[in-house]
């Protein structure tokens, strides 16, 4: 089977880059499965722009022609909007019970436990852009203090790795780190697919003989 995985688009975020996304799903073969690992809305409870309610839109649309999976993240979770065309929305996803499919929300064992400094961390990124400084996602600025976003992309993907154990998958892709990588930890593939809230952003490309983390504008057969 083929399918494409992404994560992470935030639609209803200033940041998503809603043109880009639209393109390539104009572009995505009918004999792939579009898989949207987690955390597609932004905010449920936000009402969207024209542009980004036309990406959903688009989305429904690719639904009637291939299968859709949206696989729900901590920003979307329990997000399941009336009459959204054939889309199949679930907490957990898997190819062929090969690759296990989760946003990684699931495996973050450092946000939970520190809400409030993590709250006072997006209250002064949103004090610098209103002051000026060059507007980014809040995951992007937090990437600047490296040692600490290591801790927390090593703890999503150790968690991440022990549940495909478990559970008999050889591999296991994620996004909720907004950091693509593609690494082998205790024998297990992990694979992070990233965000559509910076550039490059990244897509999995997944068919009978291999998995690849792609860059957006690479073709889907190369």
């Amino acid at each position: 089977m083929n399918a494409i995985i992404v994560s992470d688009l935030h639609i209803g975020s200033r940041y998503f880059s809603y043109e880009g996304f639209e393109c390539f799903l104009r572009n995505i073969s009918e004999d792939h499965e579009l898989i949207l690992n987690g955390d597609i809305i932004d905010n449920p409870y936000a009402k969207l722009t024209p542009s980004h309610q036309q990406t959903l839109n688009v989305i429904k649309q690719v639904s009637y022609r291939q299968r859709v999976v949206w696989v729900q993240g901590n920003h979307d979770n329990g997000y399941i909007p009336k009459e959204f065309g054939k889309v199949h929305f679930k907490r957990l996803h898997n190819i062929e019970h090969k690759l296990l499919i989760a946003h990684g929300h699931d495996f973050d064992d450092i946000t939970p436990r520190n809400q409030a400094f993590i709250k006072a961390f997006k209250l002064m990124h949103d004090l610098r852009v209103k002051l000026g400084a060059r507007p980014v996602h809040v995951a992007n600025y937090a990437k600047r203090w490296e040692i600490l976003y290591k801790v927390f992309r090593k703890n999503v993907m150790m968690n991440a790795v022990n549940c495909a154990i478990e559970n008999g998958y050889n591999a296991v892709t994620c996004g909720h780190t907004h950091y693509p990588e593609d690494t082998v930890f205790n024998g297990i593939r992990y694979v992070n697919t990233g965000a559509w809230t910076e550039f490059p952003a990244f897509y999995l490309l997944v068919t009978a003989q291999e998995m690849t983390l792609k860059k957006m504008g690479d073709s889907f057969g190369s």
